[in-house]
C-alpha cells in the first residue's frame, strides 16, 4: 500500500495563490494515477483534479479550470496541485488519493483506495 500526505495548506486572500503537496511513502508512487478532492464544511467530497501515472494526461472539475495545475514529480514520490486566482468558494480540506479501480470516472471518489489526511485551505474575501 502507499502512504499519503498533503502539505501546503493555508489562509490567503482572494485573488491569491497557494501550491498544496501529496507526499508518498511505500509502495511505488509512479504505479498510480493520482487525484485531488476536497470538501467544504457541511458539503460532500468533491473531484478537483486527476493526473495520469506518468502525468501525460489531466482532467479538472470545471469549477477549477484555468486556475488550478495538478503535476507530479515521481522521482521525488511527489504530487502537486498549484492554486492561483483562489476564490472564497474554493475553501475547503483538500485530500489527495491513489487510484486503485478503473471501472468508473476518475470523478468517482470510490475508485481511489488510499487518502491523506487532508490539508486545510481558507479563502477570504
Amino acid at each position: 500500500q502507499v502512504q499519503l500526505a498533503e502539505s501546503g495548506g493555508g489562509s490567503v486572500q482572494a485573488g491569491g495563490s497557494l501550491r498544496l503537496s501529496c507526499a508518498a511513502s511505500g509502495r511505488a508512487f509512479g504505479n498510480y494515477a493520482m487525484g485531488w478532492f476536497r470538501q467544504a464544511p457541511g458539503k460532500e467530497r468533491e473531484f478537483v483534479a486527476y493526473i495520469t501515472w506518468n502525468g501525460g494526461s489531466t482532467t479538472y472539475d470545471d469549477s477549477v479550470k484555468g486556475r488550478f495545475t495538478i503535476s507530479r514529480d515521481n522521482a521525488k514520490s511527489t504530487m502537486y496541485l498549484q492554486m492561483n486566482s483562489l476564490k472564497p468558494e474554493d475553501t475547503a480540506v483538500y485530500y489527495c488519493a491513489a487510484r486503485i479501480r478503473y471501472r468508473d470516472d476518475v470523478r468517482n471518489m470510490n475508485m481511489y483506495g488510499y487518502w491523506g489526511q487532508g490539508t486545510q485551505v481558507t479563502v477570504s474575501s
